[in-house]
């Protein structure tokens, strides 16, 4: 497996939402509309989109690509949530967000998402912030086993907006290693 993991560029955009377009489906629970679904892909996933996301401070997208094709995305936020659901379920603060983690279906299974996580992670840790969080899909049971091996924790409940329907999110968390000090 030749894969590269870096921030992504105005140039990945087209190459983003080509790969949310294939993995954003998988994520969402077996009975939502495909209209809402597709709807949100583009409304939220198109490449404009990601290029605005990219010009904001504090957003950073990470791109898993194999041979130059985008199979992989995720984004770190450091805006701090304003969810009430999350402010009372957190109990770490400031957190980063890891916002989106998608992997393309092709990479299931080939260590792919393992290595995203830990790139995005270290993302994190460089922040100096002591911890981060995400909202999950209840019913997303295969991202919720990969969080709680990649070391989140189930710490409360959350709603999703997808189309006119409000969907359940698990809320994790998990600390992340201090910044070493260095000497003076």
């Amino acid at each position: 497996m030749n894969i590269d993991i870096s921030a992504a560029t105005p140039d990945d955009a087209a190459g983003l939402a080509a790969c949310a377009a294939v993995s954003f489906p998988l994520a969402c629970p077996a009975d939502s509309l495909p209209g809402d679904i597709e709807r949100h892909i583009a409304t939220h996933f198109t490449a404009d989109r990601f290029i605005d996301t990219m010009a904001r401070p504090g957003h950073t997208i990470l791109c898993l690509r194999e041979e130059g094709r985008v199979m992989g995305w995720s984004m770190l936020v450091l805006d701090q949530p304003t969810d009430t659901d999350v402010l009372a379920s957190l109990s770490l603060a400031p957190v980063a967000e890891l916002s989106k983690f998608y992997v393309h279906p092709e990479q299931h299974g080939r260590g792919s998402a393992n290595a995203l996580m830990a790139a995005t992670l270290e993302l994190a840790a460089t922040t100096g912030l002591p911890g981060a969080w995400l909202g999950v899909n209840q019913e997303n049971t295969r991202a919720l086993r990969f969080y709680e091996k990649s070391g989140f924790r189930r710490v409360g409940t959350k709603r999703f907006l997808l189309g006119d329907r409000f969907e359940d999110d698990f809320i994790l968390e998990q600390p992340l290693p201090a910044r070493p000090v260095r000497a003076a």
